[in-house]
């Protein structure tokens, strides 16, 4: 379904006097603020195909009704967030759950509803009907060449889907690991999944990137293949110039220190991309920025200095997607509080006085080194995303318009209650 622009307009005109209030006293503090706001405009961040359907975990699923039962349903889902927020002008797919019938018709959907194609995510962790071969003892690293091959053959399947759509970018991950003590040779393991990757690394058009990403455990729980960001950045580094680590924030053990890690990568030049979501204790797939708002600012802190440090431009100098299960929550409620979380906090950190916070850390003055980052983090940044938002012809509370507009309600009407999104 599609949200008319006077109903967005018609919310806006309600609330436009308190956030003019609110615009007006949090922009007087800030010195540059028609440069924040126009790359605030600018940043984007993808929505997989995947998330549009109701998450769930190893026990059950809660279907909330009303889901996306093709891609051009999950098409126009992602063009109705993008209408409301003006941030989600990407969607990324997975294949094979999200395969195209006609590429030319997709583009056409895509395009209507101002988007285009993110980077494409191949799936060698599960067995898919008809699969000659199985993956559950692994794929690029199993003990199998004909099982290795079939898992090749399928990433370069996934390249030319994506060269199809206009696509630049192919993001593995692998399941890969063992369980057990012994099961796995490891350094044939990393062998074998490098060869492959190699393989596929070949197939690249000159303009794409690969993204490795990495996880610190699950499905397997002894070990993983590619477990870290160093195995991760490893492989970068062999394959080439167009290899780069993706960072899940949900991919690594409790407490490690994630704004370090982007930092370092980033500064070496192999920092490709990030899938968004947030935890409490291990790869939860929350709802972003819902348990610990500090680390993204902090992350996006990082980021910010780095990429200005590189001259890179932030809006496409970086991939961005949201990588998150919603298993008791609206997906399109989740998404949208997640988008939301994602700019809050990037507009924090490009308040972060950065030639004061370099002299702090010159001087050794972790005091004052700490008052700039907080008294940033503390800013009310609301109203510049949303002002932002504004002016791109976004709604200045999107959450209120999907709710007014009774979204969820109108959707289990014209797809049923028991519609079952494509995926996992």
């Amino acid at each position: 379904m599609q949200i008319e622009k006077y109903k967005i307009a018609d919310n806006n005109d309600k609330q436009i006097a308190a956030h003019k209030r609110a615009f007006g006293f949090v922009s007087e503090g800030v010195s540059n603020v028609e440069e924040m706001l126009q790359k605030l405009k600018d940043f984007q961040v993808a929505i997989p195909s995947w998330a549009l359907g109701t998450g769930g975990t190893r026990f059950g699923r809660f279907s909330g009704g009303g889901e996306p039962r093709n891609l051009e349903e999950k098409i126009e889902d992602i063009g109705l967030l993008h209408a409301l927020n003006q941030s989600s002008g990407a969607i990324s797919l997975h294949i094979p759950w999200d395969i195209p019938e006609n590429y030319a018709n997709i583009k056409a959907l895509a395009a209507q509803n101002g988007l285009r194609f993110d980077a494409m995510n191949s799936n060698t962790f599960q067995d898919q009907p008809g699969q000659e071969h199985s993956y559950k003892f692994g794929s690029l690293q199993h003990v199998d060449k004909a099982v290795r091959q079939q898992a090749i053959d399928h990433n370069i399947e996934v390249i030319r889907h994506g060269i199809e759509l206009g696509s630049d970018s192919l993001t593995v991950w692998l399941a890969d690991g063992s369980s057990f003590p012994g099961q796995l040779n490891f350094r044939k393991a990393h062998q074998h999944t490098l060869e492959g990757l190699q393989e596929i690394y070949k197939a690249l058009p000159d303009n794409w990137k690969m993204f490795v990403e990495y996880k610190a455990f699950e499905p397997n729980f002894y070990s993983m293949t590619v477990g870290d960001w160093g195995q991760s950045f490893l492989y970068a580094n062999k394959l080439g110039d167009k290899a780069y680590t993706l960072v899940d924030l949900g991919h690594h053990l409790p407490n490690a220190n994630i704004e370090q890690i982007v930092a370092l990568l980033l500064g070496e030049g192999k920092l490709g991309g990030f899938h968004f979501n947030d935890s409490k204790y291990g790869d939860d797939d929350l709802t972003v920025g819902s348990i610990n708002p500090y680390q993204l600012f902090l992350i996006f802190n990082e980021l910010v200095e780095g990429m200005d440090a590189r001259g890179m431009n932030h809006a496409t100098g970086l991939g961005w997607m949201i990588d998150a299960s919603h298993n008791i929550k609206d997906p399109l409620e989740d998404l949208l509080q997640s988008v939301e979380a994602i700019k809050i906090a990037y507009a924090q950190a490009l308040l972060v006085d950065t030639k004061a916070l370099q002299q702090a850390q010159a001087d050794n003055d972790i005091v004052k080194a700490q008052e700039i980052l907080q008294g940033a983090y503390r800013t009310d940044v609301r109203p510049l995303v949303a002002e932002a938002r504004l002016r791109s012809g976004g709604a200045l509370n999107p959450l209120s318009v999907y709710r007014s507009e009774k979204v969820r309600e109108q959707l289990i009407k014209s797809r049923g209650q028991k519609a079952v999104s494509t995926g996992l």
